[in-house]
């Protein structure tokens, strides 16, 4: 059995604003201690909750879901 790559990531939009959450409060803690590791560590977070992740979910979908509008039947 074959797994699909998008079928490992959710689809609702929780878990990723809770990792971009998290990696707020994590870079925030990290300038207040003034650690680096810290705020590159939430940065990156942030980035792969806004980023990376959603647009790989739209890349390894095979049938991506249509934009909103009025669909055009051929």
């Amino acid at each position: 059995m074959v797994l699909e790559p998008a079928a490992i990531f959710p689809e609702g939009i929780n878990p990723y604003i809770a990792l971009m959450a998290i990696g707020f409060a994590i870079a925030v803690v990290g300038h207040l201690f003034r650690s680096r590791w810290a705020v590159a560590i939430g940065v990156i977070m942030i980035f792969l909750a806004v980023l990376v992740f959603p647009l790989a979910i739209q890349v390894f979908e095979e049938k991506p879901t249509p934009p909103p509008g009025p669909q055009i039947d051929p």
